[in-house]
């Protein structure tokens, strides 16, 4: 039986897909991230404050660096299919949208993996600075863009910690 954590932990979010499998393929290439489950289920009308009982459902969980936080579940409406999916993406985060925030080895390199696998980039890689909660100066790399579904990413790489 798996070990439970001594106190409460966010270990995933998941996000509402046009396709899963599409969506899946583009946090591999992006984000190399990795299937970590992909199973079919049927809602049970309860506990998901969405869809309604019998509604058939794809859920594709997809794994990053750690085992147990940084996973983000895909989750596609099969049958029926949701009639409220937008036509169009958003250009702007509106509120209760999330934003998600990578720390990236080469952002620039993630911004045109993104670029190529079809998003949209808001903020093209820039150079800037912040002080950590440590007091420290860290100089970044720092960018943005879209998923296919419209979820908004923030990409940082910290190029260098000024001690003292």
């Amino acid at each position: 039986m798996a070990e439970q954590p001594d106190v409460d932990i966010i270990k995933r979010t998941t996000l509402m897909v046009r396709d899963a499998e599409t969506a899946a393929n583009w946090y591999e290439t992006v984000l190399s991230m990795k299937r970590w489950m992909d199973v079919p289920f049927t809602l049970s009308g309860t506990q998901l404050a969405a869809g309604k009982k019998g509604d058939q459902t794809r859920l594709v969980i997809m794994q990053a660096e750690h085992d147990t936080i940084g996973m983000i579940g895909l989750l596609q409406w099969v049958d029926p299919k949701r009639d409220d999916i937008p036509e169009e993406l958003p250009t702007e985060i509106g509120f209760g949208a999330p934003v998600f925030v990578v720390a990236a080895k080469d952002c620039r390199a993630t911004v045109e993996r993104a670029r190529e696998a079809g998003s949209r980039v808001h903020s093209e890689p820039r150079d800037w600075s912040v002080t950590g909660a440590d007091g420290k100066v860290k100089d970044m790399v720092g960018a943005s863009f879209w998923d296919l579904d419209g979820y908004f990413y923030e990409v940082n790489q910290v190029v260098k910690v000024h001690e003292g």
